[in-house]
């Protein structure tokens, strides 16, 4: 539990950061908003062809009375639209860090100088971390669907889908986006995804103090533009926390530490 308020600590130490500085703020929102505006009109899309998807995965009802075809295909519309919100919910994280990776280094890097004792410059470019970031975020959208996608079904379930099922999908929810903020971080002191599950999971309650009130504000229509920026601010807390007490030198290289 004290990890956990640590974790919930940091989130709001991170928002502080952020008033203090209106720009990192605005440059961390930028990239919320073009990923927003991505997953809102492929969602909108989906809706608009509903119809012609639904008769496209559900062939085999096309010979069946008018009353049994348009239930099937009602139902399939439903699961269609429900499975594209759960993945544009498990990977809106990587999807922004992907498209902010530029900004978000510059942050990452900002918020480190000033807290000092910030790591050596990482010796790979821009774009090369932003491609190493996109890799392992669809890495963890894929892991993390293992479990929302039974936890999404498993919601239909009276009494247990409303009670157990939303407590459950908020904690892998909040593990997850947690795994995303960090990254950054770790990718500036040359340490791969594996490393990073591995030192998390030695702190998740940590972990979880900052992913879980990020991932439910974000569910918040709109707030998710601020808040972003403030957990990703608030990953790079809680990461120097972790390798601070791991023993990683956040002054040693990129180089150094992938050996």
């Amino acid at each position: 539990m004290r990890d956990f308020l640590r974790g919930v600590r940091f989130f709001g130490q991170a928002l502080l950061i952020l008033l203090r500085s209106p720009k990192l703020l605005l440059t961390g929102v930028l990239p919320v908003v073009v990923t927003t505006a991505l997953l809102a009109g492929g969602l909108i899309a989906l809706v608009v062809w509903i119809g012609d998807l639904s008769a496209l995965v559900t062939p085999f009802a096309d010979d069946w009375s008018d009353v049994w075809r348009s239930a099937t295909r009602i139902a399939a519309g439903v699961a269609l639209i429900g499975a594209a919100a759960v993945l544009g919910m498990v990977s809106f994280s990587a999807l922004t860090l992907a498209i902010g990776g530029f900004f978000y280094e510059a942050i990452a890097e900002k918020v480190e100088d000033d807290l000092g004792d910030a790591p050596s410059e990482a010796e790979l470019p821009w774009w090369r971390l932003t491609w190493m970031g996109l890799r392992d975020g669809v890495l963890l959208a894929l892991r993390s669907l293992m479990f929302t996608l039974p936890l999404f079904v498993a919601g239909f379930v009276p009494v247990v889908g409303q009670t157990v099922v939303p407590v459950l999908m908020a904690l892998v929810s909040a593990w997850f986006l947690a795994l995303e903020l960090v990254a950054v971080s770790f990718y500036r002191r040359g340490m791969d995804l594996r490393q990073r599950r591995t030192l998390l999971a030695e702190r998740r309650g940590l972990a979880l103090g900052l992913g879980l009130p990020a991932s439910l504000l974000c569910l918040v229509p709109g707030l998710a533009l601020v808040v972003f920026p403030i957990a990703f601010v608030g990953g790079v807390l809680v990461a120097r926390e972790v390798l601070g007490a791991a023993g990683v030198p956040a002054a040693t290289s990129g180089r150094q530490h992938a050996a």
